[in-house]
């Protein structure tokens, strides 16, 4: 359940009752003048229009001295010196490629030598990350420009071989490989089938849990291609309806709905049978290689490491607090573990999904020590020496340089902030950013420069180029003084504050309208998230719709409660196995904190939340000592039973090994008890939090001759997002708590 954006699932061929009497949910006015007004009026803070400058991502050059991005019309790919910032040459030109023309394309992927480019156009999200698109491959020399497959229109996760005359592609749950040198298209597998068969491509909740997108990879060597097949035919198929709308519409659903089918294992049924497979390029002969753990579930991620006899392949129990890593040989299908990581509570998908290998060693993350940090080993599974150490946890690797330097960032000085920082062989640290607010950066080849990114709650983020050694900056490629010249007048009061609960220091931020005034009494609007791991209070900039609401008379109040990451392992296990309980705990504390406060209603505070920020507002709301005077819930989990296994289950085990954890943690069981006005959103097509979970609910209401408003957005998914969609969501947020507070 990530808080990430998502895309419509309406371009899929694919988080309505009437009143009566004792009817749970009464459908308010959608077109009411006030929403309508408050939906224009949040597109300057929402849209993406109305976001700081972002350079977006520096595609290197195999030499670190330059880096290609597209141009804005989206025609060329220029190629610009990484010192200065100046056009060095073009790359890549619709206008002159030969044999198939283009008049723009969407982004590219370079190969590892540059010497080709894939190209493509026509995308369209199959989940949250995934895409199908239609890939051209370019080569620079000739500025040849050819389809990647004459026989798919479409392809999925493209992948250049090292040497960069060989792609492969899945095309309707198959693998297939093109080889560039002789414009031929090989067939590696033949038993995909939707909802059946997957291979090379992540099924459902491998892509949503695991962040991945690909499960192929290639040799070093180039003679070897490695995939995972996930055989779903067991796994729950789930069905959701299609509507006609009006954002992408769909007129072939005019009159009768459609349906979205796919398969979704929720907490306790059964996954994908996914298994590890290698495919010979020469002889074109295929090897099952069997992993020798049977109480593997999960094989999230695998690559290689060095040389073509180290396919390096992560694997997890299906209670997620073992993992097992394994170098195979695919020639041989030698198997050998080289490392083991256990916890009490779950493992983090950075130990798995994370993993840095090097020529002579591999870089993981553990929390063993009760903070993450980092450890280097070697393929022989030799622990080499321990990166970093100490009361702050380690949130991102960068790699290391030629001379032994490693590159990391970490949640200090305080938990709520990130720094970059470079340390040496010899444990000697040093911070090359901005010591406080929010710092990440993105090196180049070779680690000697980097892109710095820094922000935080009173600075736009700022782009710099530093160098590695120190920190150094070479020049500002972007320092948003425009936008923030532009917002000036639209930035609220923000800061930050600790409060107790229970004897737990709790880190939290109050957002105030502009022109506070500290003698009057102001309505407040709790807003969390407070998922397992998740930070919402973080020294880094924000110009959202918590801007808009205070600069309309609101106080925002953040807090983030136990469970929460960036703090070591101890504060964020204590959740583990009975989510919902230290949270509501922690979230009803903030909320008198926020009443004791001599400019806070305490008769007027609400709390919002999406997802799991949802589902924390449902047990807030309904909880035995409840504080709030109204409450929002967005695509909201209402029983732990209806989400999927890996996120599920991670946290709280399975259903039949957890069954008191489920039945406490559910805020379906508690609906009687819901002591608040409640407004309901989510999208009809959220194939990730599914509205049963808020139709379950509503019906508990009824049962009990309770209400609640709803507001549903056809075909739209659990990011609410196109057509404008996500103004109207706070929009008709605005207008709710408006109303109730």
């Amino acid at each position: 359940m990530k808080k990430t954006d998502i895309s419509t699932i309406s371009s899929l061929p694919r988080r309505i009752f009437i009143p009566a009497a004792m009817l749970a949910c009464s459908i308010m006015p959608a077109v009411a003048a006030a929403p309508v007004s408050a939906a224009s009026e949040l597109r300057a803070y929402t849209a993406p229009e109305s976001s700081p400058a972002n350079p977006g991502e520096m595609t290197f050059m195999p030499d670190g001295k330059q880096y290609a991005e597209l141009s804005q019309d989206r025609k060329k790919i220029v190629l610009r010196d990484i010192r200065t910032g100046q056009e060095a040459s073009v790359l890549f030109d619709v206008a002159n490629a030969r044999e198939t023309t283009l008049h723009a394309i969407e982004g590219f992927t370079l190969s590892r030598d540059a010497s080709k480019i894939l190209v493509w156009v026509g995308s369209e999200s199959v989940y949250r990350r995934s895409t199908t698109a239609s890939y051209y491959v370019y080569e620079v020399r000739s500025r040849l420009l050819k389809p990647l497959s004459t026989t798919h229109s479409v392809q999925q996760s493209p992948l250049f071989s090292p040497d960069s005359r060989m792609v492969a592609f899945v095309a309707e749950n198959n693998i297939y490989v093109a080889k560039l040198d002789y414009g031929t298209e090989v067939a590696v597998t033949t038993d995909g089938e939707r909802n059946s068969v997957i291979n090379g491509i992540p099924d459902w909740t491998y892509e949503e849990e695991f962040g991945q997108t690909c499960s192929m990879t290639w040799a070093p060597d180039n003679l070897t291609l490695c995939y995972l097949r996930y055989d779903e035919k067991a796994v729950p198929t789930y069905t959701l309806p299609i509507y006609e709308g009006t954002c992408d519409a769909r007129k072939d659903f005019a009159l009768y709905p459609g349906v979205f089918s796919y398969k979704y294992p929720v907490a306790g049924e059964t996954n994908s049978t996914v298994s590890l497979h290698s495919y010979d390029v020469e002889t074109r002969k295929i090897k099952d290689i069997t992993l020798p753990d049977s109480k593997i579930e999960y094989i999230p991620v695998i690559k290689y490491g060095p040389d073509a006899s180290s396919l390096m392949v992560a694997t997890l129990n299906r209670d997620q607090n073992r993992f097992e890593l394994y170098k195979v040989n695919p020639k041989s299908t030698v198997v050998k573990s080289v490392y083991v990581d256990e916890t009490k509570g779950w493992i983090e998908e950075k130990a798995y999904c994370d993993i840095t290998y090097g020529e002579t060693e591999f870089v993981v993350n553990s929390t063993r020590s009760g903070y993450n940090h980092l450890y280097a080993y070697s393929y022989a599974g030799a622990l080499v020496r321990t990166l970093t150490s100490g009361d702050f946890d380690v949130t991102d690797y960068y790699g290391a340089d030629a001379l032994g330097n490693y590159y990391y960032q970490c949640a200090a000085p305080t938990p709520m902030d990130r720094t970059v920082v470079r340390v040496d062989r010899k444990g000697v640290k040093t911070v090359i950013s901005v010591s406080d607010g929010t710092n990440s950066a993105e090196f180049a080849p070779g680690m000697d420069v980097f892109r710095l990114c820094h922000s935080d709650i009173n600075t736009p983020p700022v782009y710099t180029l530093c160098k590695a050694d120190g920190g150094k900056s070479l020049r500002v490629i972007e320092d948003n003084s425009a936008y923030a010249s532009r917002t000036a007048s639209m930035k609220a009061q923000k800061e930050f504050f600790t409060m107790t609960s229970a004897g737990n220091t709790l880190n939290g931020y109050i957002v105030k309208p502009r022109d506070f005034n500290p003698s009057k009494k102001y309505p407040v609007i709790m807003s969390q998230y407070s998922g397992p791991g998740s930070q919402s209070v973080l020294n880094r900039w924000s110009l959202d719709w918590e801007q808009y609401f205070a600069n309309h008379g609101y106080v925002i109040v953040c807090v983030d409660g136990r469970g929460t990451g960036g703090r070591g392992t101890e504060f964020m296990f204590s959740v583990y196995k009975n989510l919902g309980y230290y949270e509501t705990q922690d979230q009803i504390a903030a909320a008198r904190y926020a009443a004791s406060l001599p400019y806070v209603d305490a008769a007027r505070i609400g709390i919002y939340g999406w997802s799991f920020g949802g589902y924390e507002s449902l047990m807030c709301a309904t909880a035995e000592d409840s504080p709030y005077a109204a409450a929002v819930a967005i695509a909201p989990v209402t029983d732990w039973k209806y989400y999927d296994t890996v996120y599920t289950e991670r946290y709280m085990l399975t259903p039949q090994q957890n069954f008191k954890g489920y039945l406490d943690s559910a805020p379906l069981y508690r609906a009687d008890k819901l002591a608040c006005p409640l407004l309901l959103m989510y999208g009809t097509s959220d194939d990730n939090v599914h509205p049963a979970n808020s139709l379950q609910f509503v019906s508990r209401l009824q049962s009990k001759g309770l209400l609640c408003d709803m507001f549903v957005f056809p075909n739209m998914n659990h990011s609410i997002n196109g057509c404008d969609a996500r103004s109207v969501v706070w929009a008709k947020m605005f207008d709710f708590f408006n109303q109730k507070l």
